[in-house]
């Protein structure tokens, strides 16, 4: 055979190696997340812990312990607030940081889904404030003089209330024009957690009630309260986890579609 004989080379794009598939994206998405988190994250997560542990003193001193409403509320919101400081508050900061400094970019290029990127960064943010969640749950019910023994049940209300603030976060961060606008937004979004979620609802005017119920978290807040009642109503508790799941699946599809506006 003769050097003429050699059959022509094709000149042409190699092509794309196929996309991978939602799970096994979304859950080494997830796994980089949570070892990155582990890194830099644990000091925020004392901070937040830190921060509702400060609320819960300061509580102490104008809400009465003991078997009422309003120290349920109080010991229930400061354990979902250490979420919204991670799940909203960073997440928020994290991608406005992605976006403007073009960190985007490199996610575009990988062949994952845009789904998994977002639902697994936002489940590796909320799976990480679960310690800091049971700690000052612990402390608040030793506080104010409430049964310990359905702190189980925050680990039913984390999953939900963590994936509607992760949603919410990371719709404002990739929707925000400027970083710093990022960041003002998952400030101000985790100081209407603090203000709607601890303040007993009861106490509250009408109309920040309403603003209350606009609030995703208030629904993991209102179920994780009623489950220290002598006799907890089960239905309402997962009334509350279910209006919270739905709200959180609204944020991710939010999230995923400013992910991928971003993106572009």
């Amino acid at each position: 055979m003769t050097l003429l004989d050699t059959p022509a080379l094709t000149t042409g794009p190699a092509p794309l190696a196929p996309a991978a598939r939602l799970l096994p994206a979304l859950a080494a998405v997830y796994r980089a997340q949570l070892a990155r988190a582990k890194v830099s994250r644990i000091p925020l997560l004392f901070v937040a812990t830190f921060q509702s542990v400060g609320i819960l003193v300061m509580m102490r001193g104008v809400v009465d312990p003991g078997d009422n409403p309003s120290a349920h509320a109080v010991v229930a919101g400061s354990a979902v607030l250490v979420v919204a400081f991670v799940a909203l508050n960073l997440l928020a900061q994290y991608f406005g940081r992605l976006r403007a400094t073009g960190g985007l970019d490199h996610y575009a290029t990988l062949p994952v889904p845009p789904a998994s990127v977002v639902l697994g960064t936002a489940a590796a943010y909320a799976s990480f404030t679960v310690p800091g969640a049971l700690v000052t749950a612990g402390l608040g019910g030793w506080m104010f003089d409430l049964p310990l023994g359905r702190l189980w049940v925050l680990l039913l209300v984390v999953p939900p209330a963590g994936a509607a603030l992760a949603g919410l976060g990371a719709a404002l961060g990739l929707l925000a024009p400027r970083q710093e606008l990022a960041t003002l937004a998952g400030q101000l979004g985790m100081s209407a957690a603090l203000l709607l979620g601890v303040l007993p609802a009861s106490r509250l005017p009408e109309p920040v009630q309403w603003l209350r119920d606009l609030l995703p978290s208030s629904y993991g807040v209102d179920a994780f309260a009623r489950t220290f009642a002598p006799r907890p109503d089960w239905g309402l508790v997962a009334l509350d986890l279910g209006v919270c799941a739905a709200v959180g699946l609204v944020s991710l599809t939010l999230a995923t579609w400013a992910y991928r506006r971003a993106a572009r």
